[in-house]
């Protein structure tokens, strides 16, 4: 029988899908279209059309300088068109190119100095880069951090009967004193079952009954997971993994990390609400301090403590200091993880195709406009990072010919740069269907 309830939500979440992959890609391509576009006016370089999507137009209207600005129908990607371009990938328009006297001839990509059209070619990159930072700084200095205070600002809803109060500052855990959330870190790492915490409560020091530091409790899952697919939500607490009871998230990690088989049954408490779920472990490559990748399977839930302390606001020297290294990191973690895949240390399936991309944006969009954000400072990098690759079409292939130019004191024939072209737009696609390939066939 035809279940319309069904078709429509399965049609609703495919939607929800592509509004926020095609928002967080619009973002990160008019971002990066818009460094080619300002750096090569700076540089004395004329766009002619700066379009975000391809195909027909649906919006545009020519600046003062111009240069049609201009929306089109297929909201994949984007382009500057400079003068005298035939496409959108800078190839040369030989008859225009003819027509032009010198003067006219340094305002286009073809005509101007090489330092031009390389900084031109490293400004879209360049401008994920900054994208990226000024996101992550954005987010650091929003969420704040945790100050060393052990003030209760909130608390988490946990399965039992506890004493404990919003409030409440905690300076003991079953008598033994901690003064900062470093040493209630240290001190909850092995602690089962209820606690008794020291409390300092309206001036006065009591004692309080709690949930074990580091509880089973879902603080955060990671898109395209197991978790996500099995439908568990932030916020669930996982008593039992196929009948065992679990006391704190270290017995969740412990199981799931010792577990010979990729598929588990999780007993899960939601506000009162007891099920289970089976779901199936997925076998991931975690980076680790040394850069080399661990592959390990994981379900996808990130934990925390069964409350959060007060947050203090972070200074924008320390948050833009933060959000540099994580960019740096995503980069460097990256192009590791790339060379792993490579020479077969870890598997193709950690590699993101188109499809995996957008179901990640949906997912992480579903969880709040802070991960949402975070998605598209992360996309930001990669997009950049992929772009400066020296592959032919690619920026980095332009910066590559600029470089030999410099050397050789020519540039490429036209032939030779037409074939290089169709060579790395073979080699993207290529890749392109690898990507979306593996993440069909890897479980």
């Amino acid at each position: 029988m035809f279940d319309f309830a069904t078709v429509f939500t399965s049609f609703g979440g495919f939607l929800w899908v592509m509004f926020f992959f095609i928002l967080a890609l619009s973002v990160v391509v008019a971002v990066h279209e818009y460094g080619h576009y300002i750096v090569g006016r700076w540089c004395g370089i004329h766009a002619e059309v700066f379009s975000v999507g391809f195909g027909s137009v649906l919006i545009s209207r020519v600046d003062r300088y111009g240069t049609r600005w201009q929306i089109a129908a297929l909201p994949f990607g984007g382009y500057v068109k400079f003068k005298a371009d035939s496409n959108a990938t800078s190839a040369q328009d030989g008859m225009v190119l003819n027509s032009l006297n010198q003067t006219e001839l340094r305002s286009t990509m073809h005509g101007a100095p090489i330092w031009a059209r390389a900084a031109t070619a490293a400004a879209g990159p360049a401008f994920n880069f900054i994208l990226s930072i000024v996101l992550f700084c954005t987010l650091f200095m929003w969420q704040g951090q945790f100050s060393d205070s052990l003030k209760i600002n909130k608390m988490f809803n946990i399965p039992g009967e506890f004493t404990l109060e919003l409030g409440d500052e905690i300076t003991a855990v079953n008598g033994l004193d901690v003064h900062n959330f470093g040493e209630f870190l240290l001190a909850g790492q092995d602690v089962k079952n209820f606690v008794t915490y020291t409390v300092k409560r309206k001036g006065k020091l009591v004692q309080a009954q709690g949930p074990v530091p580091f509880p089973a409790l879902v603080y955060q899952v990671q898109p395209r997971s197991a978790a996500i697919e099995a439908g568990i939500l932030s916020g669930d607490v996982i008593t039992h993994i196929d009948g065992q009871p679990i006391f704190g998230f270290a017995d969740l990690q412990s199981l799931v990390a010792a577990a010979d088989k990729d598929e588990m049954q999780f007993s899960i408490w939601r506000f009162g609400a007891k099920f289970d779920v089976v779901l199936r472990s997925k076998l991931v490559a975690i980076p680790g301090p040394n850069g080399s990748f661990e592959s390990r399977r994981l379900v996808g839930i990130t934990g925390g403590t069964f409350f959060e302390p007060g947050t203090e606001p972070q200074s924008f020297i320390v948050a833009i200091k933060a959000a540099i290294e994580r960019t740096w990191f995503i980069i460097k973690i990256s192009l590791t993880g790339l060379k792993q895949m490579v020479v077969g240390s870890i598997s193709a399936c950690n590699l993101s195709g188109p499809v995996a991309i957008a179901e990640t944006a949906g997912q992480m969009a579903s969880q709040g406009a802070l991960p949402f954000l975070a998605l598209i400072a992360g996309l930001s990098t990669a997009v950049g990072l992929m772009n400066l690759f020296p592959i032919p079409i690619l920026d980095g292939g332009h910066l590559v010919f600029c470089a030999y130019e410099a050397v050789t004191g020519r540039k490429p024939s036209d032939s030779v740069l037409q074939f290089l072209m169709t060579f790395g737009l073979i080699i993207v696609l290529s890749l392109t269907v690898f990507a979306v390939v593996m993440n069909q066939i890897c479980p």
